[in-house]
């Protein structure tokens, strides 16, 4: 009992002698609202991205970092977004009209094959990335950087580079090469059948508006100039055995597909005009009036008056020759009912470009055809007038094309006399200065910003051979020019150089390959180009005397 009271006695004691264990409360507290803000949006734009896009890029108000790693978004080659088209461009004199997707891949390999062989192929750097992203690094050698303002330098400089540039970049001075049969500049394009395509995406897509392509349909513009048409003699005969139509046949798409389709029309419409016959006899010309048919097949746009028949059959065929245009809605420029009419431009806004036409008759021996205040006629060449003219309608945002009617000479040209005044529509502004009197092609220049062709030989017209003064016949009036030139968002980007041979004394049709290359060789050769000719072109003896024939 002792021993029990002891016991616990002790375990009283020490039961109070040792604390308690004490379990702390812990306050429960909401998890902390972070005050720190997110990290501003910071762009990275690839060294793929093409110049334009990248300056678009700087408008959108988002810093621009030089290290991805730094960025929230980027602009980069991507699956899809802004479609970015290239072209295969060439100094202008180049002979070569289309390579294939093949034969370019196979020069970035290293490989250059067919019309690719033996040419430099020159890019900006943004340019040779975006495609190293789409075909693999190319092989060494195999393409030439350069900056983008100074490609059409170095390509000029040895006339051997060809270089692919995005299309905002295109020139009148480059030639742009189709690939697999596409071109950018044609109104037949089909971007999925042509391989200089980037897309450009942003990692976020809806950090800022991309544009759609550098390319827009809708903006582009071509219009065709033609040289001498006249439905007369054995022309006409043909046009009346064979059908009306069949001048225009062969070079159909080629005419009525343009925009804006210009026809030099030197002989007017007159309802007793006798039936016509072969012969080169009868130099009082007129066309009878169901040959307007012609016309309207091949879709003209606007007509050039500036030429000497127009008043071959007196006063009342040339205006019952004014009202058929006026009643077909064909406005017409260079002539005109009195030399006011004459002298108006013709302002055109196709696409959103806005164009002028403006034109006159230089000959001063032909001051007969000319127009005067009160009689019908051709525009005389005013140049102090006209220089004026040009530079009030540049001030509006038009581009002129100025076409003459000019002394005739049967050799490449330029006549005498041509020069000065050619130069002088330059000079004054005009975009673009065409010969529309030339039965015999004439070589081309450019000056300034201007593109000048002195002669762009016979369209619809009977020359097939002419005999020279020393009894010598040539066929050189068979040659024709039909210049197409495309205009893009209020910019001209440059002609496109048709050619073809004149058959049957009516019917002009395509060349073929070896008629082209041979034709082109000798005008490039003419024009100052010679660099790029296989072999040396020999040139006809020039003659100064003007020749006073249709």
């Amino acid at each position: 009992m002792k021993k029990f009271l002891c016991f616990f006695l002790c375990i009283s004691i020490l039961t109070a002698c040792t604390p308690a264990t004490v379990v702390p409360t812990v306050p429960v507290y909401a998890s902390p609202t972070s005050t720190q803000p997110p990290p501003p949006d910071a762009l990275w734009v690839s060294p793929a991205v093409p110049d334009d896009l990248h300056e678009l890029a700087k408008s959108w108000g988002i810093p621009i970092v030089n290290d991805s790693a730094l960025a929230t978004q980027k602009l980069d080659v991507a699956d899809s977004g802004a479609l970015w088209i290239y072209a295969l461009v060439a100094p202008f004199p180049t002979i070569t009209d289309d390579v294939t997707s093949s034969e370019l891949i196979s020069a970035w390999k290293g490989a250059s094959t067919g019309p690719l062989a033996g040419h430099d192929l020159l890019m900006a750097e943004s340019t040779l990335r975006a495609f190293t992203a789409l075909w693999g690094e190319p092989a060494s050698g195999a393409v030439r950087t350069v900056s983008s303002d100074e490609l059409l330098d170095i390509a000029w400089s040895d006339m051997s580079s060809w270089a692919v540039i995005p299309f905002e970049e295109i020139q009148p001075k480059w030639k742009v090469l189709g690939v697999d049969g596409q071109s950018p500049i044609r109104k037949d394009f089909m971007a999925d059948a042509y391989p200089l395509k980037i897309n450009f995406g942003l990692s976020n897509s809806d950090l800022a508006p991309l544009p759609e392509s550098n390319r827009d349909a809708l903006k582009l513009t071509t219009v065709v100039l033609t040289g001498v048409t006249a439905l007369v003699r054995a022309t006409a005969f043909t046009m009346e055995t064979k059908g009306v139509t069949r001048p225009g046949d062969l070079i159909y798409d080629w005419l009525y597909n343009a925009d804006v389709t210009h026809i030099s029309n030197e002989v007017a419409f007159d309802k007793n005009c006798p039936m016509p016959t072969p012969g080169y006899t009868n130099f009082i010309l007129c066309s009878d009036p169901g040959y307007f048919e012609l016309l309207k097949y091949v879709g003209t746009d606007i007509v050039e008056l500036t030429g000497d028949h127009f008043t071959d059959r007196g006063v009342q065929a040339m205006f019952d020759t004014l009202d058929m245009y006026k009643q077909n809605n064909i406005p017409y420029y260079g002539g005109g009912a009195n030399e006011t009419e004459a002298r108006q431009p013709i302002l055109m806004e196709v696409n959103g470009n806005k164009i002028a036409f403006m034109g006159c008759n230089g000959k001063e021996s032909y001051t007969f055809v000319k127009a005067t205040a009160f009689s019908p006629g051709a525009a005389n060449c005013d140049y102090d007038f006209f220089t004026k003219q040009i530079q009030d309608v540049k001030t509006q945002g038009y581009m002129v094309i100025f076409t003459f009617q000019h002394e005739e000479c049967y050799h490449f040209g330029p006549c005498y006399q041509h020069e000065a005044g050619f130069h002088a529509a330059a000079d004054a502004g005009a975009t673009i200065v065409s010969g529309s009197q030339a039965h015999f092609p004439h070589l081309m220049e450019f000056r300034g910003d201007s593109f000048i062709h002195f002669g762009l030989g016979n369209l619809f017209f009977d020359q097939m051979t002419y005999e020279l003064p020393d009894g010598s016949v040539i066929d050189g009036t068979r040659r024709e020019f039909i210049d197409r030139h495309v205009f893009y968002d209020g910019r001209y980007l440059g002609v496109e150089l048709l050619t073809a041979m004149l058959e049957d004394f009516s019917r002009p049709r395509p060349m073929n390959e070896r008629e082209r290359t041979q034709f082109l060789s000798e005008y490039f050769a003419y024009s100052g180009w010679a660099p790029l000719l296989p072999t040396p072109i020999p040139q006809p003896t020039v003659t100064l005397t003007p020749i006073a024939l249709p």
